[in-house]
């Protein structure tokens, strides 16, 4: 009976103690948002909250990552202050010439000109471009992908690689460890017997060089052949319906130009981060007649600032007449969710395109918690039934476009590595709007009242699942 006693008591003044160090010390270490949801798990179960915060609570990288990043950074702005004529300047006293500094200042990249920039949007015709462009390779070949499956889509990219290294074609892939585990376990020796370089990013583990918050992830989808063309999207190395039910429709762009030195001046940075190796990174890239301006957008724990959500609200705030946002996720900060109402309230038309079916459930159910806040104060909410829209994407008036992996929501901007490629180009980004209107015709749009007939138990459920967004 006394041992019973004393063992509640101990328990009793664990839970306190836990509670009292967590008051203290999370909302120093996070966001006040994520230190609401953190606060809460550990105030009702403080036993599992705390070994969960200290798991996931933070997007910690060890200092040998952060140093490499910020000693890649410093390259990539020296080698381009040596590139004065590449640099394209935008028109004074516009939206271009106002977000410009802020993205050049944040991720490192300067806009260029003299880029030619097509968008696919078939599936399986973007990757059968990818593996023509990798059987025309000379010299080399750079991937850098998040998810690669261990399908006819991964067999046919190692494939290609194996026929490019039997020309004499020096190959190097990068892999996230988590998404990309299938492809690693089914491929990773067949490469390297092939003398195909192959790392795994983010492998986790106890060794210092290694070791960072275990569900940061490089979210980045990147292709580089012979510094003459580059893939950025959103599409992975996977087969359409790799995800049973959710067959995928995605967004890539090909480019050519002077941007795809700067794709691969990102993959020589994360090899350079996972391995300690230095890579040459080819800067005479020939302009393209269609002279497309670019600029890059790297993002991710690694760099001081959250790059991709302070750009992307920079571009809601910047918008005059039209809004188009194209993600599979949506679970926005309160930063991001202000800026989307400002807008809706200036007047600005704000026409938001979801996926009518999503592969996260908790997902799924938090973004449905902020449609009622949206659409009251004006944003269109449309949901796409065809497929599962997992492209990326948004246009800003006539004259910005932003494309690549970066999903408006929360993991994305602060705990994935991701790429942006924004256009400066009022045809692409007529090309875009043209991609978008054919989203929307097979669309379903909300409607604020029998969005609100939704049964009770629903906006409970999403209440809840709103509670955990700094989790997910």
């Amino acid at each position: 009976m006394l041992f019973e006693w004393l063992l509640g008591s101990w328990l009793l003044l664990l839970d306190w103690l836990i509670r009292l160090a967590a008051l203290l010390w999370i909302p120093t270490r996070t966001t006040p948002g994520a230190a609401r949801s953190w606060l809460l798990l550990v105030g009702f179960v403080p036993l599992l909250g705390l070994p969960l915060y200290l798991a996931f609570g933070h997007p910690w990288l060890s200092r040998e990552r952060l140093r490499r990043q910020a000693e890649a950074s410093q390259v990539i702005r020296e080698e381009q202050a040596l590139q004065h004529a590449l640099r394209w300047q935008a028109p004074a006293d516009t939206a271009t010439a106002e977000v410009i500094p802020l993205i050049e200042r944040q991720g490192d990249f300067m806009p260029v000109h003299g880029n030619a920039v097509d968008l696919l949007t078939d599936y399986d015709d973007s990757l059968d471009t990818l593996v023509a462009d990798i059987d025309q390779a000379r010299e080399r070949v750079h991937l850098l992908y998040y998810l690669m499956f261990d399908d006819a889509v991964g067999e046919a990219i190692v494939e290609a690689l194996q026929r490019a290294t039997a020309r004499g074609v020096h190959c190097r892939v990068l892999l996230d460890a988590v998404g990309a585990k299938r492809g690693l376990r089914a491929y990773r020796k067949r490469m390297l017997a092939r003398d195909i370089e192959v790392r795994a990013m983010l492998p986790g583990g106890l060794r210092w060089r290694r070791s960072g918050r275990m569900d940061l992830r490089n979210h980045r989808k990147i292709a580089v052949i012979d510094n003459e063309v580059g893939y950025i999207g959103s599409q992975n190395l996977a087969a359409a319906g790799f995800v049973p039910g959710h067959p995928n429709r995605e967004l890539v762009a090909r480019v050519r130009g002077p941007a795809v030195a700067h794709l691969e001046a990102v993959f020589a940075s994360d090899w350079y981060i996972e391995t300690g190796q230095r890579l040459d990174v080819l800067s005479d890239v020939p302009v393209c007649g269609d002279d497309i301006a670019t600029q890059l957008l790297p993002s991710g724990p690694a760099y001081p600032y959250s790059n991709a959500r302070d750009a992307v609200n920079a571009l809601i705030h910047l918008a005059r007449r039209r809004l188009v946002m194209v993600t599979p996720y949506f679970v926005p900060d309160e930063a991001t969710l202000s800026a989307l109402r400002i807008a809706a309230l200036s007047g600005v038309d704000v026409q938001l395109i979801l996926s009518a079916s999503n592969n996260q459930r908790l997902t799924a159910w938090a973004q449905e918690a902020y449609y009622d806040e949206l659409l009251r104060c004006g944003v269109r909410i449309a949901l796409y039934e065809p497929r599962f829209l997992h492209a990326k994407h948004l246009s800003v008036d006539d004259g910005i476009a932003l494309l690549g992996s970066i999903n408006l929501d929360i993991r994305s901007f602060a705990l994935n590595a991701e790429i942006g490629l924004l256009c400066y180009d009022t045809g692409l980004v007529r090309q875009l709007l043209e991609i978008e209107a054919g989203y929307l015709r097979d669309a379903r749009q909300l409607d604020l009242v029998q969005w609100r007939q939704r049964p009770t138990w629903r906006r409970s459920r999403e209440g809840i699942a709103r509670l955990a967004d700094a989790l997910m």
